[in-house]
């Protein structure tokens, strides 16, 4: 199976270790750690980064393959010519990072899913095979993670700042050339948008300022007039990314103060349907769209906020850029009755299209969560009844996998889990489109055998259970196949040898 996402290389985004006696190292953090030489011999033994962006219409330029019975997801072909191989993304790298955020026990599927909705830009953590080959068996039992992970609140910032009388409210370090950082006016406009004390300036609109020159960045902020997007990182982040050897990339930024932001609209299907028309259009740049068109008064795609001219960019959390029409009405009507969309009005188009980022990396989470018939986040145990007699209790599959699950932004793991008193006792019930348990590869009717290594299962175990949001993180699931009522895909077996391999082009 091979599907397209798409993203391509700008040169102002492609760092590479280039020495200049004259001139020194200026950026240690983002040079070294892309070095695509791999002469470090610390290089050879860690997990390395690699940041790719894509062109209009083109992909990363790998392929990305799913390895049964083997940890994480393999590099199993590099385009010549591409950013990933400019990068030096190799045949047999394991993805273990996507832009900060730790995949090595998620599934094949819900690893193509982050990749793809980091829409034109991702950062890549990558190990070697040889490398994880040899310490794939410290992972068995739900080791401790190899990708270098960031500290909890330190991320780069994507600051929107609107000019007031006392203008955008800071200064630049001065300097013939970058790098450059911020000095804050108290109580000024940069200040209450979220720039952080002393932070380091890395983009300006969604361009990197790291080789400009101050007259160049001067000209830049001038253009800018009354509001300007910043890319910046205090000096925590700065350092920790130091430590990590990992570049202060943009994909990896958090949102404050955005002027628009993505919508999570929850639709319940009415006597009369949804009461909405999705249109294959052009949008910003030329670029194919699907767009909602035909917003019907008083029906449910209105009640839910629709607006006629939203573009769609995610059908239950998933990413549709660059589907066909026809691919993503079959992804609409897939979900039955009620239906779960992520989209952006014209506004938001152009703010994302300009910084060069996916707005799938910054949806509000305590909206995708909500829905009409839960307008707040569900509880994370739910004791029911036991079937009535007569009724077959759900049926569990053989086979079992782990997964490790973190928390979400605004905490919580975005799953339900229910309690019966027969048959598997334990399963998931609930599974929050676009949150960590989906990210994860969870699915609703996946039955927990244990927590930590724990065995659950009986009434007893109910209070531990109600305590997992409490617990460190990462949650280690033991968890068992879907119920066969529940399977609508086939799930693949590890135990056949002749099973064919699937790969997507990333």
């Amino acid at each position: 199976m091979e599907a397209a996402t798409d993203l391509q290389d700008t040169a102002s985004l492609t760092w590479k270790f280039e020495f200049d006696p004259s001139q020194g190292i200026d950026n240690p953090v983002l040079s070294l750690a892309e070095d695509s030489s791999f002469s470090d011999s610390w290089s050879q033994q860690q997990p390395r980064f690699c940041l790719l962006s894509k062109e209009e219409g083109g992909s990363f330029g790998f392929h990305l393959q799913q390895v049964p019975g083997h940890g994480g997801q393999m590099v199993c072909r590099v385009e010549p010519g591409t950013c990933a191989q400019r990068q030096g993304l190799q045949v047999g790298d394991r993805i273990l990072g996507v832009n900060g955020d730790v995949v090595e026990h998620e599934d094949y599927q819900a690893v193509v899913r982050r990749i793809r909705a980091s829409g034109p830009r991702v950062l890549l953590a990558i190990w070697a095979q040889h490398l994880h080959d040899d310490v794939a068996q410290a992972q068995q039992g739900g080791g401790a993670p190899f990708c270098p992970l960031l500290a909890p609140g330190l991320r780069p910032r994507l600051c929107h700042i609107v000019k007031d009388q006392g203008g955008f409210g800071f200064s630049i370090t001065p300097g013939g050339q970058g790098p450059f950082w911020v000095v804050l006016s108290p109580g000024g406009a940069a200040e209450r948008a979220g720039v952080p004390p002393g932070a380091r300036l890395l983009e300006i609109n969604g361009v990197s300022v790291e080789s400009f020159s101050h007259q160049q960045l001067n000209r830049k902020l001038w253009l800018s007039k009354k509001k300007v997007t910043l890319l910046v990182a205090g000096p925590e982040v700065e350092e920790q990314c130091r430590q990590l050897r990992m570049p202060l990339a943009a994909p990896l930024a958090e949102g404050w103060a955005l002027p628009t932001r993505p919508r999570c609209l929850h639709l319940e299907k009415g006597p009369q349907g949804f009461g909405f028309l999705l249109r294959e259009e052009k949008g910003l740049g030329g670029r194919l769209g699907q767009f909602l068109r035909e917003v019907d008064p008083g029906l449910p795609a209105e009640k839910a906020g629709m607006q006629s001219g939203d573009r769609l960019v995610a059908v239950a959390g998933d990413s549709v850029e660059g589907l066909s029409h026809e691919d993503t009405v079959s992804r609409i009507r897939a979900q039955g009755s009620c239906i779960s969309l992520t989209v952006v009005d014209p506004e938001a188009d152009r703010f994302f299209s300009m910084v060069r980022l996916s707005p799938l990396l910054f949806v509000e989470h305590t909206e995708a969560f909500a829905s009409p018939q839960n307008p707040l986040p569900v509880p994370l145990i739910e004791t029911r009844d036991p079937p009535d007699e007569g009724t077959a209790a759900p049926c569990a599959m053989p086979g079992s996998r782990h997964c490790f699950l973190y928390p979400q932004p605004g905490g919580g793991y975005g799953l339900r889990i229910s309690w019966v008193a027969s048959g598997p006792s334990v399963f998931i019930s609930q599974v929050t489109p676009g949150g960590s348990a989906a990210l994860a590869g969870l699915r609703v009717g996946d039955v927990i055998l244990e927590v930590n290594g724990l065995p659950v299962g009986g009434e007893s175990d109910l209070g531990r259970l109600q305590q997992l949001p409490e617990l460190d993180p990462p949650l280690c699931l033991k968890l068992a196949a879907r119920f066969q009522q529940d399977l609508g895909t086939r799930i693949p077996s590890k135990a056949g040898k002749d099973q064919a391999l699937t790969s997507d082009v990333l």
